[in-house]
């Protein structure tokens, strides 16, 4: 789960990670009297879920509280375009006002779990605020490494490091030492997936904080922070993702035209390789998981082709808890009201999968049938075309 960067510094703030003074705002006589509260200059910054504000005009400097209610009147309501936000854009509603520091280096710092060695890496970067997959990408020696032990946590020689390696002195060293300190525990208290300072900011007067700052979550912890859970903000999310989330159902928006419905995430990750492999390219896929009942199959189909991309459907299901025959129920429900007239191809395996097409055939409904996951991947992409 996404939060904004107001949300983020305030969780941050709690576990002694500095953060710069401010306040969020979805008005402009509100940004003003916090501009004025405030006393300095002001950076006005769209809180959308999406990096490369700057770039779209989402981030703005005021320096005095009426240029600041002036700037806020033509950012809310805005639709912000981002390299992240896709042509659609973002619409903002609300911003972020904070005091304007002088700004000495721009580093970068972020925390991630480690797939291959299954830990917490600690990553800083003396090349902040630039886009931290294209430094690794061009200058990876730039990318400093701190990989955390989940038995012994982060040990201070680590921060010290870290420090070190950023070419930090002084006073200056030691803020950075307890606030990496700080970083780490925010994310390992809250299931964070991710911990992003970028810039992670070294003032003139050679003090450190979190110029910007992004954390993520692990859906499946979320049920151990419920004031983290209710940050939640929907409109920032697919609404077809929202509506697949009310049913415990996975659904993943993707660029192409065949949607893709199957059971298990191993399943979708073939699914998709298979698609493409047969020239094709997935919608989305929407994973209906083990043990899902018959109406939560029904509203699985409906919202698989509810996308206006999908030109066509392809149901890969290998019954194991799952039945095929609820699978099947539930599709010939969906696709009766629906009415839908896309063409639907189905391969489906495992228990009680002669039933489960014995539902389909009898259904009165048009299906493609496959004996496998190539024959299915390339009859459902030759359909589509």
């Amino acid at each position: 789960m996404k939060i904004h960067e107001f949300q983020a510094k305030q969780i941050l703030a709690r576990y002694g990670v500095r953060v710069p003074r401010g306040e969020v705002a979805g008005k402009p006589d509100q940004v003003q009297e916090i501009a004025q509260r405030l006393g300095s200059r002001v950076v006005l910054k769209a809180q959308i879920h999406a990096g490369g504000r700057g770039k779209g005009g989402g981030i703005k400097i005021a320096d005095t509280p009426e240029q600041a209610a002036n700037l806020a009147a033509d950012m809310i309501g805005m639709t912000l375009v981002t390299p992240q936000t896709g042509p659609e854009g973002r619409k903002v509603k609300s911003l972020l006002v904070e005091e304007a520091l002088d700004i000495d280096r721009e580093l970068y710092l972020g925390i991630v779990i480690d797939r291959a060695t299954e830990a917490p890496v600690i990553m800083a970067s003396t090349e902040g605020g630039m886009e931290i997959e294209k430094v690794a990408a061009e200058t990876p020696e730039l990318i400093i490494k701190e990989f955390i032990h989940p038995g012994t946590g982060l040990l201070g020689f680590q921060a010290r490091n870290l420090a070190f390696k950023l070419g930090l002195k002084g006073s200056t060293f030691k803020q950075a030492v307890a606030f990496i300190d700080a970083l780490y525990k925010a994310f390992e208290g809250t299931d964070a997936s991710l911990a992003e300072i970028n810039p992670l900011l070294i003032t003139k007067n050679g003090d450190v904080l979190a110029l910007d700052a992004k954390m993520n979550f692990d859906d499946n912890a979320l049920y151990r922070h419920p004031e983290i859970r209710e940050l939640r903000d929907l409109d920032e999310e697919s609404p077809l993702e929202v509506e697949a989330s009310k049913h415990d159902l996975n659904y993943i928006k993707l660029d192409g035209n065949v949607g893709c419905m199957v059971n298990g995430a191993g399943l979708a990750m073939a699914t998709m390789d298979i698609v493409k492999y047969s020239g094709g390219v997935p919608a989305n896929f929407l994973d209906v998981g083990g043990g899902v009942s018959e109406e939560a199959v029904t509203n699985a189909f409906k919202i698989l082709v509810s996308d206006p991309d999908v030109k066509g459907a392809l149901i890969n299901i290998f019954g194991g808890i799952v039945r095929c025959d609820l699978i099947a129920s539930g599709v010939v429900k969906a696709a009766k009201e629906l009415g839908t007239n896309i063409p639907i191809v189905i391969r489906l395996e495992g228990t009680n999968v002669d039933l489960g097409k014995k539902i389909l055939k009898d259904s009165g409904l048009t299906f493609s049938w496959a004996s496998g996951m190539k024959e299915a991947a390339e009859t459902v992409v030759a359909l589509v075309k």
